[in-house]
C-alpha cells in the first residue's frame, strides 16, 4: 500500500483525504439536527403518508425536469461559471418563500432549487476537468443527487461512496447510451424512468428531511432560508468530493484510486478502534 501511495502526489493525496471525509460522512440530517437541537427523524416520522407520496412525486418531477435541462440546454462546450454565492443566495431566497408559505410552496420551490443546485454541481464538475459536452459527464452531475443520503432499501454494502457508484454504474451507462441515440424526448422510456426512480429514492430521503424540518413547530425559529442554505451547501460539498474522485481516477486509474480510498477507510477504522 505504501508503494501505491508514493505514486500519488502530496497535493492529490490531500484532495483524496478531503474527498473521502466528505463522501463517507454525508448526513445532512446531522446538520439539521445540530441546527434545531432535535433529531430530524422525529419530524420525518410524523409526516402523513399523503405528504410522503406528494414529496416522492415532486422529487421525481424535479429530477425529470433537471435531466432535461442537463441534456438539452446545458451549453455544449463549457458553461460560464457563476459565483457560488449566487446559487446559494437564490436557493436561500426560495427557502425563505417556502418557509413563509408552508408546504404548498414546495411544489414551486423544489423544482427551482433542484435546477439551481444542478447548475452549481455542473460548475464544480467543469472545474474538476469534466467535459460537459459528454452525456456521461452530465449524468455524473445527476448522480450527485443520489450521494447525499441512503435509500430505505439500501444494505450496508451499498451505503458507502463506491457502493453507490457501483450500484448506479450499469444504469448510468445504459441511460447514457440511450440518450446518445434518442435524447430525452421520449417521455416514459423505461431506462430513464428507472434512472429517475433510483436517484429519487435517495434524493427524496433528504427532501423529506428538509420538508419535515420546515413543518416542525420548532422550525418557527429557524427560517426556511437557513434550511435551504444547508441543503445547497451539502450537495455542493458532495459534488466537490465526487468530481475530485473522478479527476483522480482519470489521472491515476480507477483501480488505484479505489484501492487508496478503501485504505483510508481502514486507517480511520483502526484509529477509532
Amino acid at each position: 500500500m505504501s508503494n501505491v501511495f508514493s505514486i500519488v502526489t502530496d497535493t492529490d493525496l490531500v484532495d483524496l483525504h478531503r474527498a473521502h471525509h466528505i463522501l463517507e460522512n454525508p448526513s445532512l440530517a446531522m446538520r439539521f439536527t445540530h441546527l434545531i437541537g432535535s433529531p430530524i427523524e422525529q419530524g420525518v416520522k410524523i409526516l402523513p403518508d399523503k405528504i410522503h407520496q406528494g414529496i416522492h412525486q415532486l422529487t421525481s418531477l424535479s429530477l425529470e425536469k433537471t435531466l432535461n435541462v442537463a441534456v438539452r440546454t446545458l451549453p455544449k462546450n463549457s458553461i460560464r461559471p457563476l459565483r457560488h454565492r449566487l446559487y446559494t443566495g437564490t436557493a436561500i431566497g426560495m427557502g425563505a418563500i417556502s418557509g413563509f408559505a408552508g408546504l404548498p410552496a414546495l411544489a414551486l420551490e423544489l423544482p427551482v432549487t433542484t435546477m439551481i443546485l444542478f447548475r452549481a454541481i455542473a460548475d464544480i464538475a467543469q472545474r474538476e476537468g469534466e467535459q460537459l459536452d459528454e452525456v456521461e459527464s452530465r449524468l455524473a452531475c445527476m448522480e450527485v443527487f443520489a450521494l447525499g443520503a441512503a435509500a430505505k432499501e439500501d444494505d450496508a454494502a451499498e451505503t458507502g461512496y463506491y457502493g453507490v457508484r457501483v450500484g448506479f454504474s450499469m444504469l448510468l451507462n445504459q441511460a447514457a447510451q440511450y440518450i446518445s441515440v434518442h435524447g430525452v424526448s421520449q417521455k416514459g422510456a423505461p431506462i430513464l424512468v428507472s434512472l429517475i426512480s433510483s436517484i429519487g429514492s435517495r434524493f427524496g430521503v433528504v427532501v423529506s428531511q428538509k420538508t419535515a424540518l420546515q413543518m416542525l413547530p420548532i422550525a418557527g425559529s429557524v427560517s426556511g432560508a437557513a434550511i435551504n442554505g444547508l441543503f445547497m451547501e451539502h450537495f455542493k460539498e458532495m459534488a466537490q468530493g465526487h468530481f475530485t474522485m473522478r479527476r483522480l481516477e482519470r489521472k491515476y486509474g480507477q483501480e488505484m484510486i479505489h484501492t487508496l480510498y478503501n485504505g483510508l477507510g481502514v486507517q480511520d477504522a483502526s484509529t477509532n478502534f
